[in-house]
């Protein structure tokens, strides 16, 4: 059984992870969707709430199956939550050139600290490969329309949170 991590802050999920959600479904037998608990970082969305969003969004919004889709939060090395969760494969997605250098370091680093684990990279579609969370937030936070670029949960929570 292939089983897919899929690890990251997703604050919020847009639909570039969710196009590589669907193209990691075509691949693995199941995928794991890891939100981040990492406490260095400033989220937006704390990890529960970010946990809810990505359900509502692949399961409410897109009405995705569940049966092959779990999501989790987490707050320890990728490769340990691979071992936890039986998963041999992890995804990364890249957009442009300027993520490679950095997504080769971690798979390298990766891969050093669990050699049955290999990093997958996938590139999502054309129209969504400029789509970043940082984006998403500017935008929204600054009036524009994001309806492009995430669901409608996703919309209501950050119309929420700037209003």
């Amino acid at each position: 059984m292939k089983t897919i991590l899929y690890p990251g802050t997703f604050d919020p999920i847009t639909f570039g992870h969710i196009d590589l959600i669907k193209k990691a479904l075509k691949i693995g037998d199941r995928l794991i969707v890891a939100i981040s608990e990492n406490s260095n970082k400033n989220y937006l969305f704390n990890s529960e709430e970010r946990v809810s969003l990505v359900r509502k969004s692949l399961f409410t919004d897109l009405k995705m199956s569940q049966s092959k889709i779990k999501i989790i939060s987490f707050n320890c090395l990728t490769t340990a939550l691979c071992k936890k969760m039986k998963a041999n494969i992890i995804l990364r997605g890249l957009r442009a050139v300027s993520d490679f250098e950095y997504e080769f370091q971690l798979a390298g680093m990766n891969r050093k600290l669990n050699t049955n684990v290999e990093t997958m990279f996938l590139m999502s579609d054309v129209e969504n490969q400029i789509i970043s969370s940082k984006f998403v937030k500017e935008i929204i936070e600054l009036g524009g329309s994001i309806n492009k670029f995430t669901s409608k949960s996703v919309i209501k929570a950050l119309k929420q949170k700037y209003e």
